[in-house]
């Protein structure tokens, strides 16, 4: 399949074709597109018109393109259509945990509604248990779909259930091993199974070297568990050890896009998960918090520069190299919390304990601290007119950068270690704080040099 590139002229034929109710063009124009191709043609077309071209799609495209939508646009355009309609046409169609995921999206009474039309109770019963668990967990993400086998059966019984139920698997990655009790025992090799004789227990011949997590585990964890061990499923278990669904490498890919947009927006200083389409009161109300912090830093890095009017008055050529340390600052802190937070986020930390990572950048602070306060100094001293000028630059840029290294990495393990998302400490925070002090290691360390040299 070609790679599809969306053009205004694709659309304009488009809609020109679903003005003309001109079913086999518009067939002929979608049934080569790959659902997420699909998707995003919806994205430009009415309601209506979106309306019209799915109910030309056959059923199994038709869910694919829905579970590729934006949760906004696929929310609005399911609020538009008959519970039954949702149900057969869309929600029967799909793996339990896309399933679960598109219905989360919309009110109690109609996912009651919906899953009432299912004419499988089984199926029904799988999305409404997914439906239980919170949205960021492994039973939020994980698939009822899976292959499982009783330790117990012989070879030809397992493989006669294997295929009744690959009927209902689209992608078959490992067979588990349960008890009579349904406690995960292990996985079955393909290979194995077929080079033992059918006499054969499937306990004798089973892999209990099996990673599973439980099912109320963090999302992150399951995504850092699968990037760990370069696995392609996870079985999860309830309390006791019971398998009960398995998350996919594709619903982790998604889950790492997610925590990557989300600390991105943190660390912008958006305190909320927002999308482009979203209301402006939605995006107001994001990024107001951390604007406020940002202004009342301001407000004081203003203040603290006002402490020493009298020494700018006297020696206005400080106020040259103001912008220089505050940028410098904020740079070097968010370099360090920038590496701090992705690390916590990946679980690549270590053993480590916090006094031996603040050292280890301090060594790092340092290097860089003395490379870029000799580079000052020596433009100074060569360009500038005064010596108190030169040093003061230079010792300001030195403390700086160390200083701005600490904070930076000190304040997202702090925050981990009270339970607060560290990604918040590499946005405006982490730049607002070293401007402040910043300005104030400067303006002191230019006030001493200059009662020494005048």
């Amino acid at each position: 399949m070609a790679q599809f590139e969306l053009t205004r002229e694709y659309i304009d034929n488009l809609k020109t074709l679903i003005e003309q109710k001109d079913e086999t063009a518009i067939s002929d124009l979608l049934n080569d597109l790959h659902p997420a191709d699909i998707a995003e043609v919806y994205e430009e077309l009415q309601l209506d018109e979106a309306k019209y071209i799915y109910f030309l799609l056959d059923d199994d495209k038709a869910a694919d393109v829905i579970t590729e939508l934006e949760e906004e646009d696929r929310r609005k355009f399911l609020e538009s259509l008959p519970s039954e309609v949702i149900a057969k046409r869309f929600i029967d169609r799909m793996d339990s945990d896309d399933a679960a995921d598109v219905l989360g999206e919309l009110d109690a009474d109609t996912q009651q509604e919906v899953l009432s039309h299912i004419e499988d109770i089984a199926t029904a019963g799988d999305i409404a248990d997914l439906l239980t668990y919170d949205e960021d967990t492994a039973g939020g993400i994980m698939a009822k779909e899976l292959i499982k086998v009783k330790e117990n059966w012989s070879i030809p019984t397992c493989l006669r259930s294997m295929r009744k139920q690959a009927e209902e698997v689209d992608e078959i990655y490992y067979v588990y091993v349960i008890d009579s009790n349904g406690v995960l025992k292990g996985t079955l090799s393909l290979k194995k199974m077929l080079l033992s004789p059918p006499e054969a227990k499937i306990k004798d011949i089973l892999n209990d070297d099996v990673i599973s997590i439980r099912v109320d585990a963090k999302q992150e964890e399951v995504s850092n568990i699968m990037d760990k061990y370069d696995l392609v499923a996870l079985p999860v278990v309830d309390g006791v050890g019971r398998l009960v669904g398995r998350i996919t490498i594709d619903d982790v890919v998604d889950v790492i896009r997610e925590e990557a947009e989300k600390d991105y927006q943190l660390a912008s200083g958006i305190t909320e998960d927002v999308e482009i389409s979203d209301s402006v009161w939605v995006h107001t109300r994001a990024r107001v918090p951390w604007l406020l912090i940002g202004m009342v830093g301001g407000i004081l890095g203003s203040r603290v520069v006002g402490g020493f009017g009298n020494l700018l008055a006297n020696h206005s050529q400080l106020s040259y190299f103001m912008p220089l340390i505050a940028a410098m600052g904020g740079n070097v802190g968010i370099q360090s919390s920038a590496i701090v937070v992705q690390s916590l986020a990946s679980g690549s930390m270590g053993i480590d304990t916090t006094w031996g990572k603040l050292f280890k950048e301090f060594a790092i602070a340092l290097l860089n601290a003395s490379f870029l306060s000799l580079i000052v100094l020596g433009f100074n001293y060569f360009v500038g007119e005064e010596l108190a000028l030169t040093f003061t630059v230079s010792f300001a840029m030195f403390s700086v950068v160390i200083l701005a290294s600490l904070f930076g990495t000190f304040i997202p393990l702090f925050l981990k270690r009270i339970k607060i998302d560290p990604a918040v400490a590499t946005g405006p925070f982490v730049t607002t704080m070293n401007d402040i002090m910043g300005m104030f290691i400067y303006l002191t360390i230019a006030t001493l040099l200059y009662s020494l040299f005048f």
